[in-house]
């Protein structure tokens, strides 16, 4: 069992970067504001997403490269148009998971109510262990944070579901109003995550086969698997923390970091009890930490990488890149301060948008020479590819319509 568990990592990276927004914010809002009747956004995104994801460990695994390398073979365009795609929204996405972050520092320490003082803080300490302990340590930290809040999770929606009073419908609904549109397209935009984290996936596969020079293909699939089923059970389970306990209730999530922190740790107590509250609120807190220290972790790896690429080599750095993200995510912060609400829109609606180009490109760069014949995609999967790139294309042209 132990050994087992030693094993898994790119997986738990991922699940680690996934569950964050689009899980405790996102999931809880949607059970919050519509009961279950966004499950079948949740499935349908988890479902269409997962072909794009898993090429990033496969085409890692075949080549012994990044997705990165594969975009450039495909041409120097398709790197530059990701490079654009990164650069508008690294620092959006840095930003909107370090102040939910630093919303719940704020209720778990209490030290200070300034989310600023928080953000900078949580950045500094990310710094210090990303440049000290880079991957083998973001590994192993990750297994204790997602075995600790899949148990708390679990147990929370166990004894909301005994205690509420609410009914229990499983009706579908889709929004006609413009706001309900809005958020349903930034729930499924990080649902289960943004598709460029198969970039971080394929760039932390090849970490992972530095560190165990034994590992193999089945392994690495089967550790991605166990984060995405991870993933998936969660967004479930948040989506029923918010409908048990809120739906119909009268009461609306705060776009206030520190108030919404509040509200989230609350939905756990009022269901399990007090005497949690400690247990509950470093779970939550660990589990954005975990996400805001990945995302400061793969963006520079990903810049790094790609400006290599490109031959630009003086800018090709991944310590300068983590500090200029540290710096450009502070410095949101002196503009959006905690109106999370807004950060995370923009965000998620912005990944949502770019998702059909991710899809695309890998879709195309797995099927491609560039990948051996053994080592691509069933039918199967491709034909879950096609309707994937089909359901993300029109659901970003619906939308971009009724603007």
């Amino acid at each position: 069992m132990i050994s087992a568990i030693r094993k898994l990592g790119p997986g738990l990276l991922f699940a680690g970067a996934a569950i964050g927004v689009s899980h405790l914010v996102q999931s809880t809002r949607a059970g919050a504001d519509f009961g279950f009747g966004l499950l079948w956004a949740l499935i349908l995104s988890n479902l269409f997403k997962y072909p794009f994801f898993l090429f990033g460990p496969k085409y890692s695994l075949a080549t012994g490269e990044s997705l990165l390398d594969g975009y450039y073979k495909l041409g120097k365009y398709v790197l530059l148009i990701y490079l654009f795609l990164a650069l508008i929204t690294m620092f959006t996405i840095q930003s909107a998971v370090t102040i939910v972050t630093a919303g719940l520092a704020i209720e778990l320490f209490g030290i200070t109510t300034n989310i600023t003082i928080w953000a900078f803080l949580i950045i500094f300490l990310c710094l210090l262990i990303l440049l000290i302990g880079r991957y083998k340590l973001l590994d192993n930290l990750m297994k204790f944070v997602i075995i600790l809040l899949t148990i708390s999770t679990l147990l929370a929606v166990l004894f909301a579901g005994i205690n509420s009073t609410n009914e229990f419908e499983l009706t579908q609904v889709f929004p006609k109003e413009t706001l309900s549109i809005a958020f349903l397209v930034a729930f499924m935009g990080w649902m289960p995550a943004p598709l460029d984290i198969s970039i971080w996936q394929s760039i932390w596969t090849l970490e992972k086969k530095k560190k165990e020079k034994k590992i193999n293909e089945k392994e690495i699939i089967f550790d991605f698997n166990i984060g995405y089923i991870t993933t998936i059970i969660l967004g479930v389970c948040f989506i029923a923390l918010g409908s048990f306990v809120m739906y119909n209730s009268g009461e609306t999530f705060s776009n206030q970091g520190g108030e919404f922190a509040k509200q989230l740790i609350n939905l756990y107590t009022d269901s399990i009890g007090n005497e949690v509250f400690l247990i509950i609120a470093i779970a939550a807190f660990t589990t954005m930490f975990s996400t805001t220290i990945t995302c400061l972790d793969a963006s520079p790896r990903t810049m790094e990488k790609t400006f290599s690429l490109l031959g630009i080599n003086k800018i090709a750095n991944y310590n300068l890149w983590i500090i200029i993200l540290a710096i450009g995510t502070l410095s949101i912060f002196a503009f959006f301060m905690s109106e999370m609400g807004l950060l995370v829109k923009i965000a998620t609606i912005l990944s949502f948008i770019t998702a059909p180009f991710y899809a695309f490109v890998n879709f195309k760069l797995i099927n491609s020479k560039h990948t051996p014949k053994e080592n691509r995609p069933s039918k199967a999967i491709n034909i879950l590819s096609v309707m994937g790139l089909i359901f993300l294309t029109c659901f970003t042209v619906w939308y971009l319509t009724i603007l």
